[in-house]
Parts: structure tokens; C-alpha cells; sequence
């Protein structure tokens, strides 16, 4: 077995210039700093109070415009000083402590309604609260920590402020970078879809994960990138950005599109692999080409030497060659399938070199020009408004019932801890708020990953203090495993528990001398800890995702619809490209996604909660091969001269909305609509008529010794051909999701 040297070397040098490692960095020295400054002048409360406040402010500095960046630290300092005074003060009395816990832990954990910015922001004040509970340093006021805390967070901010003034790009950069290597595993992976002689499920589901990852980095860019737009004017360097994520977003829809049917295209071709081989190895070409321009971007290196004109010229001989040998009248299918791929293709070669040109600074230097108002569209705004809260306050809120849920978990973590007066009780308390979820699925994710980390580290602990008592050795390691706890913790959190236990480990070794105590009661705290989360999340008010799977569909259906309504819309008016068609684009991509990682949430919980997986699946499938089709049908609308729509196809549409609407409306409880089919089948045997004839006339022009076709004879076939499939296919994919919500709701209903 070959070991990938170069793999890991490449992983090893994104993970040194990746922003959670030099976020890391950051928070590092900013504890360090205080800590060793003012311990040098017999004032170590005063250290650890700022490192403290630097700790509450770091989670919410995550990847977004610099006002966004600035307002979210200001406001974890500000919640993580008031946090910690109202708790300090209210364990001095012991009346006090129950309610502040269930109303503190409550208030501020609800603040998460205003989406996941805020939740990181309130994590800061619940970190607060627990930490108010470890009585560090008591050599001080608490007011005076207080203030010490929002100057630790502020002090905080001054350093990750000048850091990303040495490289404002690296977050962008960094962005660009996994949409384009997640962009070419997308490609990949549907390569691996043609090839697959059956349904595969597994590759199913990573196609589901693959597009909700390129979906929440297509967000984050929108965000950055049009926010520098905004903020820096037309500058080089935003307006290059903003097009290169332009081309990604274009090519997720191009994926998206094709190929159109896998089993068609394998039965087609079913005595010719050789042939859609060469095409399938040029997709994995493309893939390989954007994922080195990828690594080139992450590493500030040289760009990869551009094959993609020279192998599409090899696949267009291909296209040409698989012509020469073939009898048209026998073959027309197949041919007329692979100059979609073809084109496809061609679109998708266009998309890399564009990106090339683009980082080479060689793209065309006309100017890009946007409406500020209809750009801004795009962005997902967040509602601030007290509406949000009173909106949320019931038990139908997930949001309210995990703030409920974590108020009575922590205060029982509490009431175990003070009751058997564990050493460091506040432990289990910390374990808890980092563990709980509102959802059970991700809780007991974290909750495994967690435990098997801090057992994992323990153990090394325990191997190091055995081998050394040095203090310097202690302290040396505490600052390495703090550094690469906080870099690893998005990225693999098994292994960020393990570095967190050690840096505790070390940095609690520093001030008490029994080390083996210390590892002793981290693990006994971090496993009450974690039993306290799950069992929380599986008995008090659970939130199991079959119960909100029927809107979460709806959605999705709803988006879907509004997509292909666009796209009718479209083809009939055949004008500039309107904003409402792209924005129900981005909509119906983001709705699928959110209904994939619904599905995926759901396969977490319990079996016993896992109602009608099977069907729900079935679907999520379905709904992902309907938005796949309209991206298709839009596409080739788009970017290919065509006739005007026919009175056939709006018969067809007509029946694939009527097929949706009915399925949103057995969701919904509504009444449901009596379909005709008469219609749907005079329109399908007037489309193959067009088709049929205008084959009879290419046929004709063969026999009469014309073998070259002309343009738009060749553009009007694949239109007839490509339109005519995919209004036939989409139809049956919107019956197959009429009939399978039917069977949800009748299961329902037993």
C-alpha cells in the first residue's frame, strides 16, 4: 500500500495557513501575553481574568465582513463581563444560586434565535456563567473581574483586528479555496454516480452532504465578498473574487444539470463503454484541475500549468470519432446525449479557464458592474427585532425548548456536583454547555467525540507525568495543546477534546502539584458531563426531526416550484436574465440542502424516532432528482439559442407544478386537486411528433449524401430531444413525489 506522502503534506501546509490555525494563534498570545505580563508582577489574578476575557470572545470571531467581525466580539465581550458579574454575585448567596443558573443559563441561551452569529455570541455569556463557579482568582472583586474580562475581550479583538490587517485576504482565500476543492469532489462524485452499474446509496448521501457544504460556503462568500465590495468600491482584488465565486456558483449548477440520466446514459451507451469512458475521465481531468488551482490559492503558490484546451480538443475528437462510426438512424440517442455531455463539458472547461485567467490576471479587463439593491437581495438577512423573541417563546420553538432544556441540565450538573462535592464541579457543567445541541443527533455526536477524546488524552497525560514532573515541559505543552485545541476544534473535534484535556491537564499541573488527581476528576467530570447532555436531550422536551419533516419538505417543494416557474417564465420571454430567476435558484439550493442535512439529523436519533426513514429518504432523493432536472432544463434554456416555448410545454409544466402544488398541499392538510391526464398525453405525443419529424429530415438529408449537419438543424434536434426528456422525466418525478408524500401521510395516519 502506497502512503499518499504528498496528500498529507498538502493537508499538513493548508492546515499552518488556514484561518483556524492562525485564529488560534491569535487567542494564544493574547493569553499568553497577559498572563506572563502581569504573573512577572505578582499580579497573576489579573492575568488570567484578561486571558479569561479573551477566551469568552474568540468563538464568536468567525469568517464574515469585518463589521460583522468587530460588532459580534464587541458583544461576546460585553455578554461575557455582565454574565460573569450577575452570576458572581448570585453564588454568594446560596438562595440565589437555582434561580440565577435556570434564568441566566435560560436568557441567554435563547438569544440564539437570532441565528448562528448570536449563538456563538451567547456562548461567551454561558462560558461566563460556568466559569464564574472556578473561583481562579479570588484575589480580586468580581465587579473588578468583570471589567477585566470585557478588557481581555477587547484586548482580544486589538490583536485578531491587526492580525487580519497583515493579510485582510487570508479568510477569502481560504473560502475560495474549499468551494473550489469541494466543488471538484462534487464533480468526482457524480462521475462515480454514472459509473455505478446500480442505485448507490452511500454516494447518494454524500452528494446530499457535498451540496449543503457547497451551499454554506457559497453564503459565507456572498458575505464577505459583497460586503468588500461595498465597503472597498471597485477594487481589483474584490471585483476578481466576486467573479471567480461567480463561475463556482455556476458551475455547482452545471453540475447540477448533468449528466441528465444516469441509467439512460449507461443503457445508451451499454456496448460502447470505451466512449463515455473518455468523457468521464475528462470530468475527473476538470475535477483535478480546480482542486490544484485549489491548493495553489491555499498555498500562495505558483497556478498549475492549464491542460484543459488541450484535453477538451481530445474529447471533442472523441465526440467526432463515436459520430464517424455510427448509423444516425440507430444511434441518434445516444448521440444527442453525448453532445449534451459534451457541451456540458465545454461549459465547465470554460468556468476552470475563466478562474485561470482570472488569478494569472489575464481575464477580459471590462468592467463588472452590479445594482448595490439587487445584489444585497442575495445576502440572507437577519431579523433583530424583539418580534423574533416572542415569536420563539412556546414549545413548538427548537430554540426554546433547548434553552429550557440546558437551564434544568446545568442546574442538575450542579446540584451532582455540589451534593458530592466533586473537585472542580464546574467542570461538569462546562462539559454540558460545549456537548448540548438542540438536536439530539448532534449531542450525541459531540458527546462520543468528546468522551473518546478526553479518555485518549487522559491517557497521554497520564504517560507524560510518569516520564517528567518538569514544569517547564507542563507549560510548554499546555500553550501547544491550547494552540492546536482551538485550530482543530471545526475541523476534527475528537481530536481537539484530546488537546483541550491536555492543555487543562497542564495548565491546572502548574498550580497543583497531584497531576493524577487533576487527569482523575477531568474524566470523571467530563463523563457525568456527557451522560447529563444526551440523557437531557433524549428525555426533557425532545425535538425529533420526523416531527417538523413535513415543512421542511414543504420548503423545499415550495422552492422547487417557484424554480421551475421561473425557468417556464423564462423560456417564453427569452430576455436578460432576470434577478427573480436567480434568486429562486439560490433558494431552491439552499432549501435542498436544509432538507439534506434535515434527513441526515433524522438517521442520528434513536430508531424508535426514526419515523418512516424509508419513505422520507425516498423523497429527499426525489426532490434532489427534480431540482437536478429543472438546473438542466434551465441551463440549456440559458446558455443555448432555442425556439419559442410551445403550448406543449406549458402543458407540461402545467402538470409538473399541479403534481407539486398537490404534494405540498397533502403536507399541508389542504384539499387536494383532481388531475387530467388527457391533456399531458395529447401534449407528449405532439412534442415526439417534432421530434420524430424533424429526425425524418436529417434522415432524408444522410441518404442524400449530406453528412454534415447543419447548425441549427443540430440545435433543434437537441432542443426537441433535450426539453421533450426532461419535461417527461420531471413529470415523473413529480408524480413519484405526489405518490411517496401520499404514503408519508397515510403511514401517519394509521
Amino acid at each position: 500500500m502506497t502512503i499518499p506522502f504528498k496528500k498529507y503534506q498538502n493537508d499538513f501546509i493548508k492546515f499552518l495557513r488556514s484561518t483556524d490555525f492562525s485564529k488560534a494563534i491569535v487567542l494564544t498570545i493574547s493569553i499568553v501575553v497577559p498572563i506572563t505580563i502581569f504573573s512577572n508582577f505578582g499580579s497573576l489574578e489579573i492575568g488570567i481574568s484578561i486571558a479569561m476575557g479573551c477566551l469568552l470572545s474568540s468563538p464568536s470571531d468567525v469568517p464574515g465582513s469585518f463589521k460583522h467581525k468587530i460588532n459580534g466580539v464587541l458583544a461576546a465581550a460585553f455578554l461575557g463581563a455582565s454574565s460573569f458579574i450577575i452570576a458572581g454575585y448570585a453564588a454568594m448567596f446560596d438562595w440565589a444560586v437555582i434561580p440565577m443558573l435556570l434564568i441566566m443559563i435560560f436568557s441567554i441561551s435563547y438569544l440564539s434565535v437570532y441565528g448562528f452569529r448570536a449563538s456563538l455570541v451567547t456562548f461567551a455569556g454561558l462560558l461566563a456563567v460556568v466559569l464564574s463557579f472556578a473561583n481562579l482568582s479570588s484575589g480580586i472583586e468580581i465587579w473588578q473581574k468583570s471589567l477585566l474580562i470585557f478588557a481581555g475581550g477587547i484586548w482580544y479583538l486589538l490583536i485578531s483586528i491587526g492580525w487580519y490587517f497583515i493579510k485582510p485576504e487570508r479568510a477569502t482565500e481560504q473560502l475560495l479555496a474549499e468551494t473550489m476543492e469541494i466543488t471538484a469532489d462534487y464533480l468526482r462524485l457524480r462521475i462515480r454516480l454514472l459509473r455505478s452499474n446500480q442505485r448507490d446509496d452511500k454516494l447518494q448521501k454524500e452528494l446530499f452532504q457535498l451540496q449543503t457544504e457547497l451551499n454554506e460556503h457559497h453564503e459565507s462568500l456572498r458575505e464577505i465578498l459583497i460586503s468588500a465590495r461595498k465597503t472597498s468600491g471597485s477594487s481589483g482584488y474584490a471585483r476578481k473574487r466576486l467573479l471567480i465565486f461567480i463561475d463556482l456558483v455556476d458551475m455547482l449548477e452545471l453540475a447540477m444539470a448533468h449528466p441528465i440520466d444516469y441509467e439512460r446514459m449507461r443503457k445508451s451507451f451499454e456496448n460502447d463503454e470505451e466512449t463515455l469512458k473518455i468523457f468521464g475521465d475528462f470530468t475527473l481531468q476538470l475535477a483535478n484541475q480546480l482542486e490544484k488551482i485549489g491548493l495553489a490559492v491555499y498555498k500562495n503558490t505558483k497556478l498549475p500549468k492549464n491542460q484543459i484546451p488541450h484535453d477538451l480538443e481530445q474529447v471533442q475528437r472523441a465526440l467526432q470519432n463515436f459520430r464517424n462510426n455510427i448509423e444516425i438512424e440507430e444511434k441518434r440517442e445516444a448521440m444527442l446525449l453525448l453532445r449534451n455531455l459534451f457541451d456540458y463539458q465545454s461549459k465547465q472547461a470554460q468556468k476552470i479557464n475563466n478562474i485561470d485567467r482570472i488569478l494569472r490576471n489575464l481575464e477580459n479587463k471590462k468592467k463588472f458592474f452590479y445594482k448595490e439593491k439587487e445584489v444585497q437581495k442575495f445576502l440572507t438577512p437577519q431579523d433583530y427585532s424583539f418580534k423574533t423573541i416572542l415569536t420563539n417563546l412556546n414549545l413548538s420553538s427548537a430554540i426554546f425548548r433547548h434553552s429550557l432544556r440546558l437551564a434544568l441540565v446545568v442546574l442538575l450538573g450542579y446540584l451532582i456536583g455540589d451534593y458530592f462535592s466533586v473537585q472542580n464541579s464546574y467542570w461538569i457543567l462546562l462539559t454540558i454547555v460545549v456537548i448540548m445541541r438542540p438536536n439530539y443527533g448532534l449531542t450525541k455526536v459531540r458527546t462520543r467525540k468528546r468522551i473518546v477524546g478526553t479518555l485518549i488524552g487522559g491517557a497521554i497525560a497520564i504517560g507524560i507525568v510518569i516520564l517528567t514532573q518538569n514544569t517547564m515541559i507542563y507549560a510548554i505543552l499546555g500553550i501547544l495543546s491550547l494552540t492546536l485545541a482551538f485550530s482543530l476544534i471545526q475541523r476534527n473535534y475528537t481530536t481537539a477534546a484530546i488537546f483541550i484535556t491536555l492543555s487543562i491537564i497542564f495548565i491546572y499541573a502548574l498550580l497543583q502539584p497531584e497531576v493524577l488527581n487533576v487527569i482523575q476528576f477531568r474524566v470523571v467530570d467530563t463523563l457525568i458531563g456527557a451522560g447529563l447532555a444526551t440523557f437531557g436531550n433524549l428525555i426533557l422536551w425532545p425535538k425529533w426531526e420526523s416531527q417538523d419533516i413535513h415543512n421542511v419538505i414543504v420548503s423545499s417543494l415550495k422552492a422547487n416550484f417557484e424554480y421551475l416557474d421561473q425557468i417556464d417564465e423564462y423560456y417564453h420571454k427569452k430576455e436578460n436574465l432576470p434577478l427573480s430567476y436567480k434568486l429562486a435558484r439560490k433558494k431552491a439550493f439552499i432549501e435542498m440542502g436544509n432538507l439534506s442535512s434535515a434527513f441526515q439529523r433524522m438517521t442520528q436519533e434513536p430508531k424508535s424516532k426514526q419515523k418512516d426513514l424509508p419513505v422520507v429518504y425516498e423523497i429527499v432523493g426525489l426532490s434532489h432528482t427534480f431540482l437536478t432536472a429543472s438546473a438542466s432544463l434551465g441551463t440549456y434554456i440559458r446558455t443555448h439559442p432555442t425556439t419559442h416555448a410551445s403550448s406543449d410545454f406549458e402543458a407540461y409544466t402545467k402538470a409538473i407544478l399541479f403534481n407539486l402544488s398537490n404534494s405540498m398541499n397533502i403536507l399541508e392538510k389542504k384539499q387536494i386537486l383532481e388531475k387530467s391526464h388527457d391533456e399531458i398525453s395529447e401534449a407528449g405525443q405532439s412534442l415526439h411528433r417534432k421530434f420524430d419529424k424533424m429526425a425524418e429530415e436529417r434522415d432524408i438529408e444522410i441518404k442524400a449524401g449530406k453528412n454534415q449537419i447543419d447548425e441549427q438543424m443540430r440545435l433543434n434536434l437537441q432542443e426537441a430531444h433535450l426539453v421533450t426528456g426532461q419535461l417527461e422525466w420531471l413529470l415523473d418525478i413529480s408524480g413519484k413525489i405526489e405518490d411517496n408524500v401520499k404514503r408519508l401521510n397515510k403511514k401517519e395516519n394509521e
